[in-house]
């Protein structure tokens, strides 16, 4: 059976103890297997558990026992109720901390104000679940164990998953408009084809010219080298240079 009623052992126990039914019909019925019901009546499974009563838990009726006891080959029914029991909705409250892990919250309340400042006070109430006078008294330094609180990461503690922590961090930078990021200028990674084969043809005509000039150069330096100087020809074109007059020579 897909539905089981509530507490199977125990119902079968009851079953057991207090009807003819067959080991498959109280199996079937409390979704166990057929040897586990079997060692109930024998006394080698659960035992000291008391027996439940199905028909007065309103999960069984008489007349299905009966149809079962008179048809070993009859499945029994379970009762189902017929008033729909609303499934009440989380109110969005702190969370509920065990009492094993209440004495971390501290850390993990200085690590969130020190880490995320714009989280504000009801995020933090929610995630690891505190009080607004706790988290002043942490901020302001002045709580009782001030001198001890170390900065703790809270899903390291156990106090919230890191789904909860980065939803909650996100949400609160859109609202402070810090999630935006201003459009910047695309980053070119790739130089195209055209560009490419300009700056090759550039390069090349560069690489030409600065030959041809040095084929110029080497051919002017061995014209020069060829030329023989005398010392009459260096006096001449230096007495032919026009010195200008200093101002020691106007004075003498």
């Amino acid at each position: 059976m897909s539905n089981a009623p509530l507490m199977p052992k125990a119902t079968a126990v009851w079953l057991v103890e207090n009807t003819a039914l067959t080991f498959r019909q109280i199996a079937d019925y409390c979704n166990l297997h057929e040897l586990e019901v079997k060692g109930i009546a024998d006394g080698d499974v659960a035992t000291g558990i008391k027996g439940l009563d199905p028909v007065t838990g309103g999960q069984l009726t008489r007349d299905e026992i009966q149809k079962g006891e008179a048809d070993p080959a009859y499945a029994l029914k379970i009762l189902v109720s017929k008033v729909n029991i609303p499934v009440q909705k989380s109110t969005g409250g702190p969370r509920y901390t065990p009492v094993s892990r209440r004495g971390e919250r501290p850390d993990a309340i200085m690590w969130l104000l020190r880490n995320h400042p714009e989280l504000p006070e009801s995020t933090i109430m929610k995630l690891v679940g505190t009080t607004k006078t706790t988290i002043a008294a942490i901020r302001d330094r002045t709580h009782w164990n001030a001198s001890n609180i170390k900065p703790v990461d809270p899903v390291s503690l156990g106090l919230c998953s890191q789904l909860e922590l980065d939803f909650a961090v996100q949400k609160a930078a859109r609202k402070a408009g810090k999630g935006q990021v201003p459009d910047a200028a695309p980053v070119r990674t790739l130089i195209p084809a055209a560009e490419v084969l300009g700056t090759v043809a550039n390069v090349a005509a560069v690489a030409a010219a600065a030959a041809e000039a040095e084929k110029a150069v080497t051919a002017e330096s061995a014209k020069n080298d060829g030329k023989q100087y005398s010392a009459d020809s260096v006096f001449a074109k230096l007495k032919g240079l026009k010195l200008e007059p200093t101002e020691e020579t106007t004075k003498e």
